[in-house]
């Protein structure tokens, strides 16, 4: 199978090592202009400087090997792309790798509604290439592109040879709108190539009779030369995406065996199946299955004690029906009740969070979501969604509560944090207690929290705005507390001020704790917050330009999660579309 993914920038350890093996292709194939591959980084990184968005697909390995390469421009003033280079390694032959990427550029630019994608390939006239070995290449790059109805563009004095530089055909593919390209199109897209890419070796004047030179309206194309007729569609199985999605939703089937039938307990399995069945219909999301961590991934963020008594008491209860933490002893490690179930209040901060035989396998299989969904990210996806159930920001060090057993998002952060600094953001109504507990010491790791006031929202003794970090962690907790009923405009521009912390923090990744139990109606929150408030909040995040883990913590309304999803990752594609469409100025300015 082929894999192909974008390359979207140059932060992660796995896009260095990708792009390091892309320059390693570059430069086998294209020694005259070897240096060029030095740029990559930058034209990934910064798009204003050129004037246009640059973009880089990669095909790969199951074990990590770059094979090819697609490197190609998207001109946001012309609406149109040009593919710059396609080259697959040399000790590869056949498997269709080339065809694999060409496909996969086609189709990110019939997903951006591009009027057409313009490239170049040398003359296959045996008139002009007198080696024939030369001949014989241009003449199959020349076929190659054919099959899928990219043609010459004639009649016009593209082909102007530039001193001793032989000059290019520029191929035309109408990407099967079977539209014909416009004279005032081609014109646009000619002077925005030989402006941008061929400024150092051609002059305005060159520039300007190219340009002039197209007279045809619509545009000549060239007959088939190589194929007998026009394809009527592209060949390859169209019915397969080439091009990975860039959202990957990670979610398992083992927190199903954690259900309380007990009448007013909210935290069930329906939570997830909601929010899968109308986040597939969005065509966003490709899904991975997650995969089985060890436990040292827990005791690294708690205590060995506390995770080994949810074991063990867990094991222990066989009855069908829960247990309820109800004598809460003085927390001192020689006065432990004995028995099993009433040492729960030891360990819990609430009365409403049960354990059963099965809490401590949901709990476990939430961990390994959320540490599969890191584990994406770490490949280059980007936002990773950790549809996890049941949920984790309230469980402490030592403590479980608010429906909440290990802390999922305090686990894939720390387990992010060494590769680099880590901010977490908790937007769900109640303070995220759990995790400014666990990093409250910590500098490698900001903690922000906008949540419902403790003075009238659970869990009442934690996120107090006076509640900054301590030791080295001092100034690294920021809690964000709005009165009951905050509305959007409140909770926006509270919004605003806690990225601008995660800014200032200048994170590696960015883990979003996400709550829908801020939307009007939650029986568990007071916020009026609607789908379009959700859909702004994806898009401030998004526009943070991080590597972003989204973790599922709360959120207890069937319809609210539906709508509160597909609304926040319909902002998070927004922004991912916008910045594909830059509106940069001529000058790249």
């Amino acid at each position: 199978m082929i894999r192909i993914v974008r390359i979207y920038r140059t932060v992660l350890p796995i896009e260095k090592e990708r792009i390091a093996q892309v320059q390693e292709i570059f430069r086998q194939h294209f020694g005259a202009v070897a240096d060029y591959a030095d740029k990559l980084p930058e034209l990934l990184d910064n798009p204003i400087k050129y004037g246009y968005t640059s973009v880089l697909l990669v095909s790969e390995t199951t074990l990590g090997q770059v094979t090819g390469f697609s490197l190609f421009f998207y001109f946001p003033n012309v609406r149109s792309a040009y593919l710059d280079f396609l080259a697959v390694r040399k000790d590869i032959r056949g498997g269709g790798t080339g065809s694999a990427l060409y496909e996969a550029t086609r189709q990110y630019c019939q997903e951006m509604n591009c009027h057409g994608l313009f490239l170049e390939s040398l003359s296959a006239d045996a008139a002009l290439v007198k080696d024939p070995a030369v001949l014989k290449e241009n003449q199959g790059r020349l076929r190659f592109y054919e099959n899928y109805g990219a043609r010459p563009i004639i009649n016009t004095a593209y082909e102007t040879p530039v001193g001793n530089y032989p000059a290019p055909h520029l191929l035309y593919d109408d990407l099967d709108s079977h539209h014909p390209l416009g004279r005032s199109q081609c014109r646009a897209v000619m002077r925005t190539i030989l402006e941008k890419k061929y400024s150092h070796l051609v002059t305005p004047d060159y520039i300007e009779r190219v340009v002039r030179s197209v007279v045809d309206d619509p545009v000549r194309i060239r007959p088939p030369k190589y194929i007998k007729s026009e394809p009527a569609e592209a060949p390859g199985d169209h019915s397969r995406r080439r091009l990975q999605k860039p959202f990957v939703m990670v979610s398992g089937t083992a927190h199903a065996i954690h259900h309380v039938r007990e009448r007013g307990y909210v935290e069930r399995p329906a939570r997830v199946k909601a929010i899968q069945s109308v986040l597939d219909q969005t065509g966003l999301f490709r899904t991975a299955s997650p995969r089985h961590f060890g436990q040292e991934h827990v005791t690294a963020v708690h205590d060995t004690d506390f995770v080994r008594y949810l074991k063990t008491v867990c094991q222990k209860l066989q009855s069908r029906r829960p247990v309820y933490p109800y004598v809460f002893p003085i927390r001192r490690p020689e006065r432990k009740p004995r028995e099993l179930a009433v040492r729960a209040g030891y360990y819990c901060i609430d009365t409403f969070t049960p354990l059963d035989k099965n809490a401590f396998k949901a709990a476990r299989a939430a961990v390994d979501v959320a540490l599969s969904s890191a584990d994406e990210l770490l490949l280059g996806a980007s936002p990773v969604y950790a549809l996890c159930r049941p949920p984790g920001h309230h469980a402490e060090r030592k403590t479980f509560g608010g429906f909440c057993y290990f802390n999922n998002t305090a686990i894939a952060a720390n387990y992010l944090s060494r590769h680099g600094k880590v901010a977490v953001l908790d937007i769900d109504f109640h303070h995220g207690n759990g995790t400014q507990d666990i990093f409250y010491a910590r500098r490698d790791v900001l903690t922000c929290s906008i949540h419902g006031h403790p003075n009238f929202a659970y869990p009442y003794f934690s996120g107090f705005a006076d509640e900054t970090g301590e030791g080295p962690g001092k100034g690294f907790n920021h809690n964000f507390c709005l009165q009951d009923n905050a509305g959007p405009a409140i909770y926006l521009a509270t919004l605003e001020k806690a990225l601008a912390q995660v800014h200032r923090f200048q994170p590696l990744f960015l883990v979003l704790a996400l709550g829908f139990d801020t939307m009007r109606g939650d029986p568990t929150g007071s916020f009026d917050l609607q789908p379009e408030t959700m859909r702004k909040i994806g898009a401030a995040v998004a526009s943070m330009n991080l590597p972003t883990l989204v973790v599922q913590e709360g959120g207890y309304s069937l319809k609210n999660l539906k709508s509160g999803s597909v609304a926040l990752f319909r902002g998070f594609s927004d922004v991912l579309h916008q910045k594909e469409k830059l509106k940069i100025n001529g000058n790249g300015k």
